[in-house]
């Protein structure tokens, strides 16, 4: 099972829902955002979701999963992290 895509999405776009984190969750710049779109095959998977981790050392890492592409993604959906 191939769970990249094969054209990864606009480092622009990433780059945007990356400060989205940044500003929702009031990061210092300490901590590492991966933001990184998935496809499934598996049944009752969606086609597509994003994974967003937030890495920092000392207060715990966070992971999110969105069931939407990253050029699908809104600043409210990372607001409602």
């Amino acid at each position: 099972m191939d769970l990249f895509r094969s054209r990864p999405p606009e480092a622009a776009r990433v780059a945007e829902i990356k400060a989205w984190v940044v500003e929702r969750f009031g990061l210092s710049g300490a901590e590492t955002v991966m933001v990184t779109e998935l496809r499934c095959s598996e049944p009752g998977c969606p086609p597509l979701e994003t994974v967003i981790a937030v890495l920092a050392s000392g207060s715990g890492n966070r992971q999110f999963k969105l069931h939407k592409s990253v050029a699908e993604l809104t600043r409210a959906d990372v607001a409602g992290l």
